[in-house]
């Protein structure tokens, strides 16, 4: 990244991650339930300085702050507080949005909503939509539902290419960077992920949503990017999106489970195109 943004909402900070601070365009990126916003260092690079792309980290993880009060804390509403307040520190009326996974659902929830609508200009989902495969949304439920320790930095790598495997990392050097930038030493020497245990209570705090509802109410361009081998989002799924939106623009991304990386060039530039439509 090239600069770092720390914004304070009540008791938590926010920290942003900005890469080509003085483009003329700006982007909005919002990582996945458990990752954070150096996820998007390579997507930065690749779209060039013309664009700036801002991305949070959300709290619970990466740089910013973990909360004293989950329950309240770790939940879709909460986010949209954050979001708002990050447009505002960023004075953007209406900024173009890409989200993977919760980041896109946050996303979705901003352009549905009356109140900030507008602020969308226009919004891309990475695999993530209204209709969700239950195995799938169980297993990422589960799986960071659970405590994760390793003894040695080795086994946390391989622990990350094992489950984010979907990601198609292509080279050891970016697994090896995706390590580095998700470790976190515990009080005995061992270690853990980077966000805080508790993000997993997301699932039982939020309540039940109607998701086509906030799709069918969307009205900017969109745009669906589904990784072919996706255990989370379904060719079905895609379909029915577009029968609802027709003028949805999809890719689809082989190679890769959930989510894409938005590291390559045959996954940025269509993503480029539909940008700068």
């Amino acid at each position: 990244m090239d600069a770092l943004e720390l914004i304070r909402l009540d008791d938590l900070e926010l920290a942003v991650r900005v890469w080509h601070p003085e483009a003329p365009r700006t982007l909005v990126a919002w990582h996945g339930l458990a990752r954070h916003g150096g996820d998007f260092a390579t997507l930065a690079r690749r779209l060039g300085p013309e664009w700036r792309l801002i991305a949070p980290d959300t709290p619970g993880r990466g740089l910013s702050s973990w909360s004293p009060r989950p329950p309240h804390d770790y939940r879709y509403a909460r986010y949209a507080e954050l979001a708002v307040a990050l447009l505002d520190h960023f004075d953007l009326e209406c900024v173009p949005w890409v989200g993977t996974s919760m980041g896109g659902l946050l996303g979705m929830r901003l352009a549905a909503e009356p109140a900030t609508a507008a602020r969308i200009e226009r919004l891309v989902l990475n695999d993530i939509g209204p209709e969700l495969e239950p195995a799938g949304l169980a297993e990422i439920a589960t799986y960071f539902g659970r405590p994760h320790r390793f003894a040695h930095f080795s086994a946390l790598e391989a622990e990350l290419r094992d489950h984010y495997a979907g990601f198609g990392l292509e080279s050891d050097a970016a697994w090896r960077e995706m390590a580095l930038g998700s470790a976190r030493r515990l009080p005995d020497g061992s270690w853990s992920f980077h966000f805080d245990p508790r993000i997993a209570e997301q699932f039982a705090n939020d309540p039940p949503r109607d998701l086509w509802a906030d799709w069918r109410a969307l009205s900017c361009p969109l745009m669906v990017i589904r990784g072919a081998d996706s255990p989370l989002l379904s060719r079905h799924a895609v379909a029915r999106m577009a029968d609802a939106q027709p003028s949805l623009v999809t890719l689809e991304a082989p190679g890769c489970g959930h989510a894409p990386m938005l590291d390559r060039p045959e996954q940025v530039e269509p993503l480029r195109a539909f940008l700068e439509q």
